[in-house]
């Protein structure tokens, strides 16, 4: 006899899945690059993770011209601009960021 309780319907009984898992973006990889240092050369996955959305995705802006790539090597391998990034997320690089006054 299984002791093991019969699958629910709807349910995947083969892998545990949790909110985070399905997401597009891997949050954990983004909360690991930080913003004030970043590499001048990004790859597809790490553009993908820092603006949470899929490689895929990365790839087409690419194509439409929103997000240009720098190809290199023979494969043909893209890179990111850091500072074309950073303006997607709406961060100027050229600005000093600014600090907060003191509080007395």
């Amino acid at each position: 006899m299984n002791d093991m309780p019969a699958p629910q319907p709807g349910t995947n009984s083969s892998r545990a899945t949790n909110s985070d898992d399905r997401k597009t973006g891997r949050a954990s990889d983004a909360a690991k690059l930080d913003i004030a240092h970043l590499p001048d050369l990004l790859t597809v996955r790490e553009v993908a993770d820092l603006l949470r959305v899929s490689p895929l995705a990365i790839k087409r802006w690419g194509k439409r011209g929103k997000l240009p790539a720098i190809r290199i090597n023979s494969r043909g391998d893209r890179r990111y601009k850091k500072e074309a990034v950073l303006w997607l997320l709406g961060i100027n690089p050229d600005k000093e960021p600014e600090s907060t006054p003191a509080v007395a």
